[in-house]
C-alpha cells in the first residue's frame, strides 16, 4: 500500500523539509506592497483636495463661522 509521500510525489506535489524555510514569494509580496502603495498615492492626489474641503464645510458649519 501506498503511503502518502509517494501518492503526493505521483501527483507531482512537492514535499519541503523544515529546513528549506518557506520563503515564499517575495518578489511578488514586494511588487504588490509597491503597488497598493501606488494606488494609495494616486487616490489621495485626487481625492485629497475634496476631503479637505468637505472637511472644511463640515467644520465651518458646526462651529457657526463662514
Amino acid at each position: 500500500m501506498r503511503d502518502d509521500y509517494e501518492l503526493d510525489n505521483e501527483l507531482g506535489n512537492e514535499h519541503h523539509d523544515e529546513q528549506d524555510g518557506e520563503r515564499g514569494d517575495v518578489p511578488g509580496w514586494v511588487l504588490v506592497t509597491l503597488m497598493t502603495a501606488g494606488l494609495v498615492v494616486a487616490l489621495w492626489a485626487v481625492a485629497g483636495p475634496l476631503l479637505e474641503n468637505a472637511f472644511r464645510q463640515a467644520i465651518s458649519s458646526v462651529t457657526g463661522q463662514g
